[in-house]
């Protein structure tokens, strides 16, 4: 498919033509060397949208609780788009765990797009493809974006830097995970959800939380993650779980300078994510089948060589090839 092909693909995207949509995703997906340009065509007209990132340990249930807030977004009369990113299969490169298969009640109404977006290999799970996806999602009109993503690794921190809300989900009987919450995504975490919370410990699990949120935020003007305790697959709680959305969406409406200083460093770390992503796939594609790699690796297999001298040498190449 050519240029014109994509241009006429998001022309039809903001005509509110889902076909289009789902096409130019997959289109954005296979690498196409024109995708940036239909990305950056459509950014403007993808700024209305509330971006919304799920993450957290596998077997908190973020599919259930994904597919609950569809059907409270959908009771409202509003359509949105979910992004499910699942680990990548080692044959194919695609996604294979097929959340619409989790996500099936949904399938039918023309008002919910469903896309699960392969990892690639990504520990972050926010690939190139799912960001694009996003905004495509975005200008199609679709006023709530969901993003599940893998719940392992970096990917909290990464979505973070992309969602406008984030929200970080565990369960009770995870003593491990909440230390792993505290060890790193404590930071990103916008709200924090205790599902399953019919289960004992639960309250248990809701307490530590909200001494960990204070311990954050003591003596600063910044926003201060809500802690929820809900029940995705029973209702319970679902009503709080929104209610504390719509508070973190009408912080990031005011005007204050701690919720100006939060969305300009969330979009200065955004930026800069995505200036490395560029920067290392340039500097991959310029080394693949060097000569010059090939043989200092082979000179390291003989110990003849070191790599961080192997490293410099490559880096130097780049530089003077610049």
């Amino acid at each position: 498919m050519g240029e014109h092909g994509l241009a006429r693909l998001c022309r039809q995207v903001l005509d509110g033509e889902v076909a289009a949509a789902a096409r130019l995703i997959r289109e954005i997906d296979d690498g196409h060397p024109d995708a940036k340009a239909a990305l950056q065509s459509l950014y403007p007209h993808s700024r209305r949208a509330k971006l919304i990132g799920i993450t957290g340990p596998p077997g908190v249930g973020k599919s259930t609780l994904t597919s609950a807030l569809i059907t409270r977004i959908r009771a409202r009369d509003q359509g949105v788009g979910v992004l499910a990113v699942d680990p990548s299969s080692p044959f194919s490169g695609g996604a294979v765990l097929g959340d619409r298969i989790r996500m099936k009640p949904h399938l039918l109404d023309p008002a919910v797009f469903i896309r699960s977006m392969a990892s690639r290999g990504e520990s972050g799970g926010m690939t190139w493809a799912t960001r694009g996806a996003a905004v495509v999602m975005a200008a199609l009109g679709l006023p709530y974006i969901l993003i599940e993503t893998l719940g392992v690794g970096q990917d909290g921190i990464d979505i973070s830097r992309f969602a406008h809300t984030t929200m970080v989900v565990t369960a009770p009987g995870l003593g491990d995970q909440i230390q792993a919450i505290k060890a790193g995504i404590m930071e990103v975490g916008d709200i924090f959800v205790v599902n399953k919370s019919d289960l004992n410990g639960a309250a248990q699990t809701v307490a530590e939380l909200e001494t960990m949120v204070e311990e954050r935020c003591a003596g600063t003007d910044a926003w201060r993650p809500g802690v929820v305790g809900c029940s995705a697959l029973g209702g319970k709680g679902l009503d709080d779980l929104w209610d504390a959305l719509e508070s973190h969406w009408a912080f990031l409406s005011q005007p204050t300078p701690a919720s100006e200083a939060g969305q300009l460093e969330k979009l200065r770390r955004d930026v800069l994510e995505m200036v490395k992503k560029a920067e290392t796939d340039r500097i991959m594609a310029a080394l693949a089948g060097d000569s010059d790699l090939e043989i200092g690796i082979r000179a390291l297999a003989k110990g003849e060589a070191d790599p961080y001298t192997l490293c410099d040498g490559l880096l130097g190449k780049l530089h003077r090839d610049d």
